[in-house]
């Protein structure tokens, strides 16, 4: 544990870093003892036809790309300012009480395409992020704002697949079994409330440290009790 982390390392590191599940063993394919997660939000509407510029889906879009959604006090982001949206390295913030968790994720697709669904055409525009070893949880998460073309409805929607990872530390193990399903699903409420409360608004700049680093989201307070919470550095390979 420690009380200032080198992140830039962290994140470095992460590079060498494979996905910490047989994707073979994971759903679709096997589904038992995995977590599955659909989650959906009403962000507004726009005239019919394909998202408008400035408009609800564009904005949504952008914070979604830019992890700027995010409940800072839950989960907050850091990645290498000009990374390739596919195969960037996120190092991730996870926090529970006064403990923070470094977890790392790799985005290993994005889509922009044009499905059908329930109520005619639908524009979809998203990106997923799985996994990588040291993370406390094994599994993949999309993002995706979804514009329906001849109502104009905008949606953000989430869909997850993840189960415990093995842990070697039995206290962070009986904790994580005990608090991380709990804290999981808090984090996908927050989620979908905060980019509904965002996406009608101006998108918010990105910080960009001196180190080149991107921090999300934006303008998140670092918080009086930040010098005295406890750091769990992302584990060995």
């Amino acid at each position: 544990m420690t009380a200032t982390p080198d992140v830039a390392a962290a994140l470095e590191d992460l590079r060498g870093r494979a996905v910490n599940y047989d994707e073979h063993g994971a759903p679709p394919a096997v589904t038992d003892g995995w977590h599955q997660d659909h989650r959906a939000v009403d962000l507004g509407r726009e005239e019919p036809g394909e998202p408008v510029p400035d408009g609800v889906a564009e904005r949504a879009h952008a914070l979604v790309e830019g992890y700027e959604f995010t409940t800072p006090h839950l989960l907050r982001a850091i990645y290498r300012r000009g990374s390739d949206l596919v195969g960037r390295d996120l190092l991730l913030e996870g926090r529970f009480l006064r403990m923070r968790f470094l977890l790392g994720v790799r985005i290993t697709e994005s889509h922009d395409d044009l499905r059908a669904g329930p109520n005619g055409p639908e524009r979809v525009v998203g990106w997923s992020y799985q996994t990588l070893q040291g993370h406390l949880e094994q599994g993949r998460l999309t993002y995706e704002i979804v514009k329906e073309i001849d109502t104009g409805r905008v949606t953000f929607r989430i869909d997850a697949y993840s189960r415990q990872a093995p842990i070697a530390n039995p206290v962070l193990r009986l904790g994580f079994s005990v608090f991380g399903r709990a804290n999981q699903l808090r984090f996908y409420r927050s989620a979908t409330r905060r980019l509904r409360a965002l996406a009608t608004r101006p998108v918010p700049y990105r910080t960009v440290a001196r180190d080149g680093l991107v921090h999300a989201p934006s303008r998140a307070p670092r918080g009086r009790a930040e010098a005295w919470t406890l750091v769990f550095p992302h584990p060995g390979r």
